[in-house]
């Protein structure tokens, strides 16, 4: 089917909506069902692939895309604003199986068939079925699309799964990037009309409604009308409309006529009124490495969706409840900690009040507890393999071809059992040294090891059979800062048990200070004025690189050959606080006034 044909034969035909002249609501609604109904024709599931040959193609029937290189264009994987991490061929990389991003392409049904019982025509209907990244599209898993707030997992091109801070749901969301959240609205508006009279059938997935007007839940409805409005419909999807049309016989009356979808559901409530100030905040519970927080929640007209805490005037993380830990801290430092709320519109609060702690004498570069996982908080018993969610201790996890029916034998406790995929924590602040974890091979199978990552990187492994049950223990990891942490199994078909997972902290701030008399360098003046930093010692030149971290265990710069002209580092405009400078030679800390 050519290009040609499409652009010159596939437009909006004469007379297609003029049955809904004066409508509007459900009425509205109900005769857009009617036309789009007419004319549908099902090619079946497998003929989806036939059709994302002229429907999404970046560049599509001449009409300018992205990249404009015949690729497919995938709502996961494009980057609009720059050069995508990776493409791929029509056909050629067709899903198959995948490990990673960037393997293959598969059909994405923006709303999941599980939810209409993979039944026909919705299982095949390719005006809510995108071609798209398959590993992406099996973390989105049968999730509702909303506002993600703390994100347990990022695709390459910034798509996220996470913690809703949506207005009214607070499970997990998936979150795609700017450029397609009117797409995904228009498709889900699409589907939502075409299968009205369908959806009290329907599981609702949190998203959809079980009557055919509204169609959709409270939240979901608003969120996706903020959504259509964010993002208007482009040229791509327009293009993308006529070529199904010509391959399906029916038409996305949401992309043809935009104005339709306040016709039917309103306008989006604009929130500009921001929270009220959290108060009564509090600090307890100090370690060498740690302080826990607590306050009264804040206000708001529509809803809170989260917090950010500031440690020292520097934002650390965001949380959706009233109380938070904050880890990777320095022993017997004091700390000022506030809080501002946000809602999802993003409104932010006036700042509470501040409170202070003080943490615990303790032994320098780290080793003290920074968390636990004993799996207590995982989704109820369940012998079918599927993505696993939870969150425990403020820290989401996900557990890929996953079931929940398992223990480790002779405890008698929750474990997560995982076949051909991993177990994947969301962002962990406080830096990682150590690691312990027990595992069990369960059924039959093969004696292995789990590989652990820690930011993507292999750090070690934990042996695992189905008799031996001693903790393993991965030493000298030492990674400061946030970090992720991850265990895949890599032999197909075995199922491991994992329970008792715990940690140890390491932070680049419990780094001994290093003095003129141990190493011969000294910094000055101390405290910085003027956003410069003067070195004295010998050698300074042979330095190869200097990183400069903030008192939570940020990294914030690193200099590579930074004495190479002189013996000054330009700070460039560091706010007031206590930072440490680490070389390859020496590290210590200084203030900035």
């Amino acid at each position: 089917m050519s290009f040609a044909f499409i652009s010159a034969f596939a437009q909006i035909p004469t007379g297609y909506y003029d049955s809904t002249a004066g409508l509007s609501g459900a009425a509205l609604k109900t005769q857009l069902k009617q036309i789009i109904t007419a004319g549908h024709v099902d090619h079946g599931y497998n003929g989806l692939w036939t059709g994302y040959q002229t429907t999404d193609r970046d560049n599509i029937a001449g009409i300018s895309g992205y990249e404009n290189d015949n690729t497919i264009l995938d709502m996961y994987s494009e980057n609009p604003n720059g050069t995508d991490p990776y493409t791929f061929t029509y056909g050629s990389n067709q899903c198959g199986s995948y490990s990673g991003e960037g393997d293959c392409y598969n059909r994405e049904h923006v709303v999941p068939q599980s939810l209409f019982n993979e039944q026909f025509p919705m299982k095949s209907d390719i005006n809510f079925i995108r071609p798209t990244d398959g590993k992406v599209n099996g973390m989105r898993s049968n999730y509702p699309y909303g506002k993600v707030g703390s994100t347990s997992y990022t695709s390459q091109n910034g798509s996220k799964l996470g913690t809703s801070v949506s207005a009214g749901y607070s499970g997990t969301v998936f979150e795609p990037i700017d450029a397609f959240k009117g797409d995904i609205a228009r498709m889900i508006f699409y589907f939502v009309t075409r299968y009205e009279t369908q959806l009290s059938g329907f599981d609702s997935g949190d998203m959809l409604g079980s009557s055919a007007f509204p169609g959709l839940q409270t939240w979901e409805l608003n969120q996706l009308l903020a959504w259509s409005a964010l993002d208007p419909v482009s040229p791509a999807e327009i293009a993308r409309n006529n070529a199904s049309y010509v391959y399906q016989g029916n038409r996305n009356p949401y992309i043809d006529h935009p104005e339709y979808v306040a016709q039917i559901w309103g306008t989006p409530v604009v929130d500009t009124q921001a929270p009220t100030a959290a108060t009564n905040l509090a600090t307890s519970n100090p370690t060498s490495n740690s302080i826990s927080l607590s306050w009264t929640a804040a206000t708001d007209n529509i809803g809170v969706a989260g917090y950010d805490i500031y440690v020292n005037g520097v934002f650390y993380s965001t949380v959706s409840g009233t109380t938070a830990t904050v880890s990777g801290l320095n022993p017997s430092a004091t700390y000022n900690f506030y809080i501002i709320a946000k809602d999802a519109a993003g409104n932010p609060s006036p700042q509470s009040n501040t409170a202070t702690g003080t943490t615990l004498a303790g032994q320098p570069g780290g080793g003290g507890s920074c968390g636990t996982e004993d799996f207590s908080t995982i989704p109820p018993s369940a012998t079918s393999y599927a993505t696993q969610t939870w969150t425990n201790n403020n820290i989401t996890w996900i557990a890929t071809d996953a079931r929940t029916d398992q223990n480790i034998n002779g405890t008698g406790n929750k474990a997560i059992t995982i076949r051909n995929g991993n177990l994947t924590s969301s962002s962990i602040s406080g830096g990682i040294q150590s690691l312990t974890v027990t595992a069990q091979l369960k059924f039959t199978g093969s004696d292995s090891s789990l590989n652990v990552e820690i930011n993507g990187v292999v750090v070690g492994t934990i042996p695992y059979t189905a008799t031996t049950l001693a903790p393993v223990t991965i030493n000298n990891i030492n990674v400061s800062g946030n970090v992720v942490i991850k265990l895949i199994n890599p032999v197909s078909g075995n199922r491991v048990a994992i329970d008792d997972l715990s940690w140890t902290c390491f932070s680049t701030l419990g780094t001994a200070e290093t003095t003129k008399d141990k190493s011969g360098f000294k910094v000055y003046p101390n405290p910085i004025k003027n956003n410069e930093l003067f070195v004295k010692g010998e050698n300074l030149s042979k330095i190869s690189k200097a990183q400069i971290y903030d008192f939570s265990g940020k990294l914030i710069e690193t200099i590579e050959n930074p004495f190479k002209n002189s013996n000054k580092i330009n700070l460039k405009g560091l706010v007031k606080g206590n930072y440490i400078l680490k070389t390859d030679s020496f590290s210590t800390k200084f203030i900035v006034d």
